[in-house]
């Protein structure tokens, strides 16, 4: 069991004054309390650190090995603490943001420049997955803040709403039957691991619309490229493509859509830390 700082400190008193009582007084403490924090060490260390006697106490060759080091131990201590201090209370230290890429481009492109030129000491990583693992990835402590499409409730996340999105059928300019979703013929272009394109494609086949193939990506910015290319019909959230293709897709016609919300996580105990209190107003004055 290793020491407690207080521990620590009672020791250096006593090699001090040698003598319990004394040490007691000038520590605010009982004498009892003190001989009990005494025992509790040497228990930790695993031998006497005191030779007792009527005087006082005397140290051991242990009790004077162990006070070669306990300055030290306290002074690192104190700089832990300082330095934990200070990424609570200044605008400092490494942050990790999770979000997919897209999200990256159309929104981090928007606050990250600024929040890096007034912050020097504040470093930021970023990670690209799918809303689901992110979300997972800030539960677990893996990823400080999380920008996510409508993530799972958890006891420890607190969830800030940003604003709503649209995944529906969209199609580029063309006339291919491969771009025709009543064709018969059409190609789904998607991520069949987002919940959006599991739903709709669910929801497509309940109404009777038959696709011959589906041509599967797990980046966004791929999916809308192909699909502004003629590739197919894609599925796809309207901020992605109003960020990367405005005015070059359409929404297919009488088709299903899915409302999602786009949402703000990060774990409960990180809400007073100031840089990541910055980062959050950061992200939604850019909204």
């Amino acid at each position: 069991m290793l020491p407690s700082s207080a521990e620590l400190e009672y020791f250096l008193e006593v090699t001090q004054s040698l003598n319990l009582s004394r040490a007691s007084e000038r520590l605010g403490i009982s004498q009892p309390s003190l001989s009990l924090a005494i025992k509790r060490l040497e228990k930790s260390v695993g031998t006497a650190l005191f030779i007792r006697h009527k005087q006082g106490v005397t140290l051991t060759q242990a009790g004077k090995q162990l006070l070669a080091h306990v300055r030290q131990l306290l002074q690192q201590w104190e700089n832990a603490k300082s330095q934990a201090l200070s990424s609570a209370e200044e605008i400092q230290g490494q942050f990790t943001i999770g979000c997919n890429s897209v999200i990256a481009i159309y929104l981090v492109s928007k606050f990250l420049p600024d929040l890096l030129e007034r912050y020097p000491k504040l470093e930021i990583q970023l990670k690209h997955e799918i809303s689901r693992k992110i979300t997972e990835k800030v539960i677990n402590l893996s990823i400080d803040i999380g920008i996510v499409i409508n993530p799972i409730q958890h006891p420890d996340l607190i969830i800030r709403k940003l604003g709503t999105d649209k995944t529906t059928f969209w199609v580029g300019k063309g006339h291919k039957k491969i771009q025709d979703l009543h064709s018969g013929k059409s190609v789904i272009i998607c991520n069949p691991e987002t919940m959006q394109a599991e739903f709709l494609l669910k929801k497509i086949k309940k109404s009777g619309i038959h696709f011959d193939r589906i041509l599967t990506s797990d980046s966004m910015e791929v999916v809308a490229s192909l699909t502004a290319s003629g590739c197919g019909v894609g599925i796809l959230p309207e901020r992605v493509v109003q960020s990367l293709f405005p005015g070059e897709l359409k929404i297919v016609a009488k088709t299903p859509s899915h409302f999602d919300e786009l949402c703000l996580i990060y774990r409960n105990e990180n809400r007073h830390i100031k840089a990541v209190q910055k980062i959050l107003s950061s992200i939604i004055t850019s909204l």
